[in-house]
């Protein structure tokens, strides 16, 4: 007896150490793909400079930036710049949540609210944020206010548009489930509307949180002493291309980060969604 139990021990030991190898094995497969074309443009980026396929004076080689990106972060350049942008583009991201996902579920559930308010949006969301913004600057200053307000309005139109869009698309076989069941106005609007509508508001969510990146970027371009807009046109200036090209580098890796911050967090409140892949 004690031998068979031995072996059905030694047999699940080695059908878990498989199991862990395979769930290691798939996931390397997974990240050379994803890596992979990244990787093979970064060696195309190191040579092409080198073999004078493209001029290094303005094309320089990825780990001449990379260094130049170091040189920055020890001192102290970079994070001062980066803690700049960040502050603005955030405190403008967030704004932009409060005020038009509220004002997007009303305007798609409530008709009246949606008549009022239609016309002004669709004057509004065709003015091209970075054209006004002259506007904020006279307005507003120079200062942080009128960067946090153009970010604020260039996330604006994205969450409202997918908002709008989540509550209107709502499967109606589902509202009338919902009212079938006595549910009154507002339980079926927080019960069903809302938690139907978060994986259309989370596309408009990271359509923002691109927006708030590179609008900002502009921004800090025409008008600030401060910020990565500011480093890059700075260095352009200047002449100093490495230093460039590492702000770029930054701001596009800034832009991975926020975009898988909020991917994870759709995840996690879209559980319940089923996806093709299942």
């Amino acid at each position: 007896m004690a031998s068979v139990n031995a072996g059905k021990a030694l047999i699940l030991g080695r059908k878990e150490n498989f199991d862990a190898i395979s769930w290691i094995v798939t996931k390397l497969r997974k990240a050379f793909k994803n890596t992979i074309v990244i990787l093979a443009l970064l060696v195309l980026w190191e040579f092409a400079p080198r073999l004078g396929l493209v001029d290094a004076t303005f094309f320089p080689p990825i780990s001449e930036i990379a260094t130049a990106w170091w040189q920055l972060l020890l001192s102290g350049d970079l994070a001062e710049h980066t803690t700049a942008s960040l502050s603005r583009s955030l405190g403008g991201f967030i704004l932009a949540i409060l005020l038009s996902i509220p004002l997007g579920l009303a305007i798609g559930w409530w008709k009246p609210v949606s008549e009022y308010l239609n016309p002004l949006l669709e004057l509004l969301r065709n003015t091209a944020a970075l054209a006004i913004l002259p506007v904020f600057i006279l307005l507003l200053g120079l200062g942080e206010t009128s960067k946090v307000a153009i970010v604020l309005y260039a996330c604006a139109f994205p969450l409202l548009l997918n908002t709008i869009s989540g509550v209107k698309n709502v499967e109606p076989l589902l509202i009338k489930s919902a009212r079938s069941m006595g549910l009154s106005s507002i339980q079926l609007f927080r019960k069903v509307i809302i938690p139907a509508a978060i994986p259309t508001i989370f596309v408009g969510i990271r359509q923002a949180g691109a927006s708030s990146i590179l609008v900002l970027v502009a921004a800090e371009m025409v008008g600030a002493k401060s910020g990565l807009g500011y480093l890059i046109q700075y260095t352009q200036f200047s002449f100093q291309i490495t230093n460039m090209y590492a702000g770029i580098i930054s701001i596009s890796v800034i832009g991975v980060i926020i975009n898988f911050l909020l991917v994870t967090l759709e995840k996690r409140l879209t559980g319940w969604k089923q996806t093709y892949s299942e």
